[in-house]
């Protein structure tokens, strides 16, 4: 059933060009390419994951004194305290092996809300344009909560039924994220054969259910792609992967390095505990299979070995997070060159569909 609440105007509505900028946690997101994306035209995000809050809050500071466009946050809603112990154990064994060649010991698994509720408090003091929430979906006395302070709130979904409960519980936007996304699935339940639809089928299933305005998330890294997912029925689309090779992004060297070759994606657990797309490599190959359904635990337990990885150029251990068409991505070019690329794609994209014949229809 299709819930018959009107759309208000939103952010999204006033975008220059219709791109949104992936806050891309893990440390591919910085002030900087914030504010390039804004400055662009684009939305910008920064992401809070992972960050301390008092980092969190210098970013915001760093946006701000940079630009006055506006911009958004993104946070993760933190899941239950719920890991196997012992499917833990074994996989530790596996992450100690591994790491091994490089010196280093697994972390501690353990669980963490990635400092939740002082991140909350910090967002509703500094009002973020947007504030914008993956991997779960939070309490409606949230969401009206940083509605009464003057902030919008755009949930991230995978599933038609994950947009209709956004939907009831007033949401402003969603962020509709397909399977062919790089990084991790957003779903609000963490389970094998959940939020795995492609971006198009899903597109069209949440539009015959909501009315809420819709950014398309999710192997999209040309104008072209814009396109279709316009088309579709979307008002921007989000660019993660598309910015990860930017100067402005933190993106590791040896990431940068996979992204400029050929290669395939695939989800996995392996590095995280929880599903995500990246580039095929060794560890992914070799643990998959093994990984549990436990984040963050999994997470802070390759840690060290991620970092030693790194540090010494090695791919073959670090998370690759890309989506499916990263093999069309820009390398070392600026952010608002990316983007002013894609938005004379998506005018030729356009153009060409208002210059193509319209077959099967009969002169009279």
């Amino acid at each position: 059933m299709k819930l018959d609440q009107e759309a208000a105007p939103t952010r999204l509505e006033s975008l220059q060009v219709p791109i949104v900028q992936a806050p891309l946690s893990g440390g591919a997101s910085t002030p900087q390419l914030t504010i390039a994306a804004s400055q662009a035209g684009a939305f910008g995000f920064l992401a809070a994951g992972y960050l301390t809050t008092e980092t969190l809050r210098e970013n915001i500071r760093q946006v701000r004194s940079s630009t006055d466009a506006p911009f958004g946050v993104n946070l993760f809603v933190p899941g239950e305290d719920s890991a196997d112990t012992e499917a833990l154990g074994f996989y530790r064994d596996r992450v100690r092996a591994e790491a091994a060649r490089l010196g280093a010991e697994p972390g501690d698994p353990r669980w963490s809300d990635d400092e939740w509720q002082p991140k909350l408090e910090l967002l509703l003091a500094e009002r973020p344009a947007v504030v914008s929430f993956t991997f779960g979906c939070p309490a409606r006395e949230l969401i009206n909560e940083l509605h009464d302070a003057g902030i919008e709130v755009w949930l991230t979904v995978t599933e038609p039924d994950e947009a209709e409960l956004a939907a009831e519980i007033g949401a402003n936007a969603l962020v509709v994220q397909g399977v062919e996304a790089g990084g991790h699935r957003a779903s609000f339940v963490d389970r094998d054969g959940v939020g795995e639809l492609g971006l198009l089928a899903l597109i069209r299933l949440v539009t015959k259910r909501v009315k809420l305005p819709l950014v398309a998330a999710g192997g999209i890294s040309d104008g072209y792609a814009i396109a279709a997912v316009l088309v579709a029925g979307a008002r921007a689309a989000q660019i993660g992967s598309g910015f990860l090779d930017t100067p402005e992004a933190n993106t590791s060297q040896p990431h940068r390095d996979r992204l400029r070759a050929r290669g395939r994606t695939a989800l996995t657990r392996a590095f995280s505990g929880k599903r995500a797309r990246g580039i095929v490599n060794g560890f992914m190959a070799r643990n998959s299979a093994e990984a549990p359904a436990a984040y963050p635990q999994v997470h802070y337990m390759t840690t060290p070995m991620r970092v030693a990885a790194r540090a010494v150029g090695d791919p073959d251990l670090i998370n690759l997070w890309a989506g499916e068409t990263y093999e069309l991505i820009d390398h070392g070019v600026p952010a608002q060159q990316v983007i002013a690329r894609m938005a004379a794609e998506l005018e030729d994209a356009i153009g060409a569909i208002a210059r193509r014949p319209h077959s099967g229809r009969t002169e009279r």
